[in-house]
């Protein structure tokens, strides 16, 4: 495998950048950029050294002269024991663009090749450093950019997903093993796999497949935002709400009823989980064909959000609020949707309050008690756990979960009805072929380079 190198560090101008070099040739390449003054030949591993870089300068054709490029801080980590689980090279220079291009020339010049996409995570996973989910949640590290997002990538770099699928696999294979000698004594008719085993162990299987693909739907909320719906009559403040919980005019307010038209939509982070905040148009009934195509998009956006902010009069009383959600969300299914009611305008009203605790007062305009707004909207997360579930966010994994489950449900109805051994093994066989492919036991060279073709370079 020959030695490749890349700027690990994102473009622009920084104090600091990083270049990488992994390989067989990695210490003899750095140590030919490096000056021999830099004692780089004598480092021990996982040791970092103040170093000089040198640039070949040609006056003409006869003569050249020698220069300081930079220097650097050079650190050495030594096979098996680094990132790719190659020869590895670390080079800290200065931000400098030039500098970064002329280090990376150097090194072509001196025999390295260029990194493609993804290209050291991909050899860490085929030196056997990284699994795939692990590898693949490297990228999602690097794109979380809120707590939760964080912590859910941290949980598959760990390798939480990884041991659920090797027991799960451990356990079918234990059985599938047994199965195949069955297969191979077909005509003694003896059986080694106990079934009322096998059948606990396809229910177990399909109930952790179960849970890990209900936690797909809140893992990619987590990444792109928990879809909050505000929503309500025309002129409820429903606009003035998301632009004083942005804490920015994002939408247009007005007096005049039915100024929303279309979704308006923006991401606010509370206490580390990312929401994505949906304004809609006022619901009412409405001859104008503009208006009503907003009120279709309102409906549309309540069926699609997790928690739903219920934006009403003050002035109204409750059980007008109740009969107005009813008939407007009588075709729409709000199981798992949460629905906060927020009574607006107080600042029109004397003393209101809901002793049930059920109901929030506030003036959006005046900024009064928004707080209380925020609190339930975090106490929805808190209450569903989400912060603590292993979560999917990769399509790949529930395409291969569903896969899994499938062929799980097919060899439990095939030995409920007593068919033939060879159809139960291969259901099996079909489900650890799915779980070899999600950790990446089994693999091809198209879906490694869909994973690792969507990482930056130098990762």
């Amino acid at each position: 495998m020959n030695t490749i190198c890349a700027i690990a560090t994102p473009a622009g101008l920084g104090a600091t950048a990083m270049i990488r070099i992994s390989g067989p040739e990695a210490f003899g390449i750095a140590g030919k950029l490096l000056s021999v003054k830099s004692g780089f030949d004598g480092l021990e591993p996982n040791q970092a050294k103040f170093a000089t870089i040198y640039n070949i300068v040609k006056k003409d054709s006869d003569n050249e002269r020698h220069e300081i490029l930079d220097q650097v801080v050079v650190t050495k980590f030594a096979a098996p024991h680094s990132f790719t689980g190659e020869d590895v090279v670390e080079i800290s220079c200065h931000g400098s663009l030039y500098i970064q291009r002329k280090i990376v020339e150097l090194l072509v010049a001196m025999g390295c090749r260029m990194a493609g996409p993804g290209e050291f995570t991909q050899r860490a996973f085929l030196n056997g450093k990284l699994d795939l989910p692990q590898a693949e949640a490297i990228a999602d590290l690097i794109e979380a950019q809120t707590e939760t997002a964080h912590h859910a990538a941290m949980q598959h770099l760990q390798g939480d997903l990884s041991d659920k699928m090797a027991v799960l696999r451990e356990e079918l294979l234990k059985m599938a093993s047994l199965l195949e000698l069955e297969l191979d004594f077909s005509e003694e008719e003896v059986e080694f796999a106990d079934r009322t085993a096998l059948l606990d162990l396809l229910t177990h299987i399909k109930a952790e497949v179960g849970r890990l693909l209900q936690s797909y739907k809140w893992g990619t909320m987590l990444k792109n935002g928990i879809p909050v719906a505000i929503v309500g009559e025309p002129n409820v403040g429903k606009s003035t709400l998301l632009n004083a919980l942005l804490q920015r005019e994002r939408a247009i307010v007005s007096d005049i009823p039915g100024t929303t038209r279309d979704t308006i939509e923006d991401t606010f982070v509370l206490n580390g989980t990312l929401f994505r905040f949906i304004d809609t148009a006022g619901i009412r009934e409405s001859s104008d064909t503009v208006e009503r195509l907003g009120i279709e998009r309102t409906l549309d956006t309540i069926r699609r959000a997790a928690l739903i902010l219920w934006i009403f009069d003050a002035r109204k009383t409750r059980q007008e609020v109740e009969a107005e959600i009813a008939s407007t969300t009588d075709s729409i299914e709000l199981v798992d949707k949460k629905i906060i009611l927020v009574g607006n305008k107080t600042d029109l009203v004397a003393d209101k309050s809901d002793p049930s605790g059920d109901l929030l007062y506030i003036s959006a305009k005046k900024g009064e008690n928004l707080e209380s707004v925020l609190n339930e909207i975090d106490r929805f997360v808190r209450e569903k756990g989400i912060r603590d579930l292993t979560l999917l966010t990769s399509e790949r994994h529930q395409a291969l979960l569903n896969g899994i489950r499938a062929s799980a449900e097919r060899a439990e109805n095939g030995l409920k009805n007593q068919l033939p051994t060879d159809l139960v093994a291969e259901e099996i066989r079909m489900a650890l072929h799915d779980l070899g492919e999600l950790t990446g036991t089994i693999s091809s060279e198209d879906i490694l380079h869909n994973i690792f073709g969507k990482f930056c370079i130098g990762k």
